[in-house]
């Protein structure tokens, strides 16, 4: 008899899930509380999918076997506490999707730059020639990439999200990029909780794998202690330290590999800025380690080009610089990218705040920023963290009214940049449709 498996959510995590258990024959019943995009529907019909949409059928998913969990779905979600305390097996999709493939995975994590670093590490493989495909949480899911074939590698994006239900998932190499406070609503305020959730992304690795980490990260270190790593640890930071694999000095990273070292000049990086110092450092070390050649690496960190809404510059009107930076969806994602900018800045923020902290922005505020445009419903925490810091802070309910501000109070040589520090969901559907908007806007400046 067929085993029942039952996937919550039909975004592209849950579909995927849903392909390749139907592929792989499995008895699949995929149910999504809202209604199913009309892209997602298209392609549960094409399969031969059974489904629901607009709500939950209870006995029909607690009849299921095995509970493939879409990340989005909150613990606190009405069906998740009826399944757990049925004590249903609950999986990830990509713990779903690992139990099919023997080719290399690649696992890439952190609060910030981990799209931009898995962006990067896929441009260097592609370059070198490997057969690599690159999705999880960027383009598409893991299951729906391992549904239509399998590769040699598999280099994938995860978030604490997708880590949260895994049980055997093992990547050959992990990275840790950084652990900010991020997401706390889905962890009870809890810190601690959060860097556990990212720290799974090594809980099942051994002495033949690859723990990539941060060791400048001052969360990441705090906990570090407290986890039985078994895997081969490699650090890399700004500053030259024990046990250090790759650091920053003369203007040049350095990767050492045992005796075998690679030297890369910033200046010939496309990417600038402290934080992708750190991005480049973690490609860098995934590119040795899978032996890809010193040339192909250095020349794909010359001719790479970032992710959309990601520090994206967008035009320069009258002397004054349009930086899209929509992605940064919490506070340390907008340090980075006020950290980065050499011009006085017009600062675009705000949106759902997802409990934050702002205190570390106010150096750099004090700093570079000499206007801030408070775009959002519920901008009252901005005005608190910032008011005394600068001259001028004006609400937006709109993002015409946004640009049209920043574009007002700048001067030539300066920068309008949109960091929200915020999720997107008060005034977007996501944080693509925010940054679509703001460059949308501003090509219609005269």
């Amino acid at each position: 008899m067929k085993e029942k498996i039952v996937i919550l959510g039909a975004q592209e995590s849950g579909v995927g899930a849903a392909v390749l258990a139907k592929r792989k024959g499995y008895d699949v019943f995929l149910s999504e509380y809202k209604s199913i995009s009309e892209k997602y529907l298209k392609r549960i019909q094409d399969e031969g999918i059974e489904f629901e949409q607009g709500g939950h059928t209870a006995s029909r998913i607690l009849a299921g076997d095995i509970i493939i969990k879409s990340p989005g779905i909150p613990e606190t979600a009405s069906m998740m506490l009826s399944l757990r305390n049925a004590g249903k097996k609950i999986v990830s999709e990509i713990e779903f999707a690992s139990w099919f493939t023997n080719s290399t995975l690649i696992a890439i994590t952190g609060s910030n730059g981990k799209t931009t670093t898995t962006l990067l590490t896929h441009h260097v493989m592609k370059k070198a020639g490997l057969d690599v495909a690159c999705g999880g949480n960027i383009g598409s899911s893991f299951a729906l990439l391992l549904a239509e074939r399998d590769y040699d590698y598999f280099l994938l994006e995860v978030s604490s999200f997708q880590l949260d239900d895994i049980h055997n998932f093992r990547p050959k190499i992990s990275v840790l990029l950084n652990i900010t406070p991020d997401h706390l609503d889905r962890y009870d305020y809890d810190l601690k909780k959060y860097a556990d959730s990212k720290f799974r992304v090594v809980e099942n690795q051994g002495p033949e794998d690859y723990f990539i980490y941060c060791n400048e990260d001052p969360i990441t270190l705090q906990y570090l202690n407290d986890k039985n790593i078994r895997a081969k640890m490699l650090g890399f930071g700004l500053e030259k330290q024990e046990g250090a694999v790759s650091w920053f000095e003369n203007n040049t990273i350095t990767i050492q590999m045992e005796q075998d070292r690679l030297y890369y000049d910033y200046d010939q990086m496309n990417l600038k800025g402290k934080h992708n110092v750190y991005n480049t450092m973690a490609a860098a070390i995934v590119s040795r380690i899978i032996d890809i050649r010193k040339d192909v690496v250095r020349e794909s960190f010359s001719d790479f080009h970032n992710v959309e809404h990601r520090l994206e510059k967008v035009a320069n009107i009258g002397g004054v610089e349009f930086i899209n930076d929509s992605k940064a969806t919490n506070v340390n994602s907008a340090w980075y990218a006020l950290e980065s900018m050499d011009k006085e800045v017009i600062w675009i923020a705000g949106g759902v705040d997802k409990g934050n902290d702002y205190s570390i922005l106010v150096p750099l505020v004090e700093k570079k920023v000499k206007a801030i445009v408070a775009l959002g419903q519920d901008v009252r925490k901005i005005h608190e963290a910032f008011s005394k810091k600068v001259n001028l802070i004006i609400h937006a309910m709109t993002m015409e009214e946004a640009v049209r501000y920043s574009y007002s109070l700048a001067d030539k040589g300066d920068c309008v940049l949109l960091s929200p520090a915020c999720a997107s969901f008060d005034l977007f559907e996501n944080y693509e449709d925010r940054g679509r908007r703001f460059k949308s806007c501003i090509a219609q400046i005269s």
